[in-house]
């Protein structure tokens, strides 16, 4: 399987993050990748360099102003007066009736949806890079029809379309699903992260052309709060192929696997010919931000079962935050996944 990770995104290490009222040090840290590329390394796995994707495949899924703010903000936000090393926004509008704003300011609040995605020297950059990677796997599985996984990061599945949360400023998944439409594919989104892909729904919703089925917590107790419930499943074109399976806080392999064996009926029923997975080992019971309490060999089971439904297969890494086990279940999960699909 062919793996694909920028290096330069080391360079991109957050380092604010509002929790509960309170400054906090940013989860999405460089040493994630480490980790994950130590769970490749004991596959006998080689992360590649991605090359630089077509500036397109970006503006498939995002709008020219959003791509335009991340790439030129931190240089805007270090001309204030006195401004702080990364931008955060203060200001964010109640959007019905709102007015596109001038300043760097007024821009942050507008694009900016949480306190989880400062932007500094490098994110632009960092975030490029990570899509670059998710085209190249998508790409991969078009030409060969074999899965290819890319370690992404920033993660993704939180960014809309103009808005960025959660850690996430392009929705590397959904630039995937765009990439593998351009190749005649009809692809589904499969999010197994411990968080709703939100970012991922509201680009989807309205299309019927990509299934988007998503397994989290549920989102009444849990990020991202205001999206995830189950009777979102998309208007106009998209209705009926956006599908929300949440689970309640601390659920554990039992009831998240069997959320996963419904989701892949739903996604035979749909007839995709190639799936995009939004990765998240963030549903671990070690996982710093706590919202399951899967184990490694659960991952490692949800790996042999999506290997098994045999869907050429684009495996984006979202969430996944510092704990012991991360490369344990990076490992236990394409190891079942590459075992069951041979």
């Amino acid at each position: 399987m062919r793996s694909f990770y920028a290096a330069e995104t080391a360079h991109h290490s957050p380092k604010s993050f509002i929790l509960r009222g309170r400054i906090a040090q940013n989860e999405e840290r460089p040493e994630r990748a480490e980790r994950l590329l130590a769970g490749l390394s004991r596959l006998n796995l080689t992360a590649e360099e991605p090359p630089v994707a077509s500036p397109l495949t970006r503006a498939a899924v995002h709008s020219p102003r959003y791509l335009d703010f991340l790439e030129g903000a931190h240089a805007a936000w270090q001309a204030l007066p006195n401004a702080g090393e990364e931008v955060l926004a203060n200001a964010q509008p109640r959007l019905a009736h709102a007015s596109y704003p001038t300043g760097i300011v007024g821009r942050a609040g507008w694009h900016m949806g949480d306190g989880a995605v400062p932007i500094g020297p490098v994110t632009w950059a960092a975030a490029c890079r990570a899509a670059d990677g998710a085209v190249a796997a998508a790409q991969e599985v078009a030409a060969t029809g074999r899965p290819a996984y890319a370690l992404a990061r920033p993660p993704g599945h939180h960014a809309a379309r103009e808005v960025a949360g959660g850690h996430c400023f392009l929705n590397n998944a959904a630039i995937a699903a765009e990439a593998l439409i351009a190749e005649g594919g009809r692809p589904a989104i499969l999010d197994i992260d411990v968080h709703h892909g939100n970012g991922t729904q509201a680009i989807t919703y309205a299309r019927g052309d990509i299934l988007f089925v998503s397994i989290h917590a549920d989102p009444a107790f849990f990020y991202p709060w205001f999206w995830g419930y189950a009777h979102e499943a998309g208007v106009g074109d998209g209705e009926g192929a956006n599908v929300n399976l949440p689970l309640p806080i601390g659920a554990e392999d039992a009831a998240w696997l069997d959320a996963i064996g419904v989701a892949l009926g739903r996604i035979a029923r749909f007839g995709a010919d190639n799936l995009v997975l939004s990765l998240g080992l963030d549903i671990h019971a070690s996982d710093p931000l706590g919202g399951m309490s899967v184990t490694t060999e659960g991952i490692g089971r949800a790996g042999e079962m999506l290997g098994a439904a045999r869907l050429p297969t684009a495996i984006i890494q979202e969430g996944g935050y510092l704990s012991e086990p991360l490369t344990d279940n990076i490992a236990a999960f394409l190891s079942g996944f590459l075992g069951a699909s041979a």
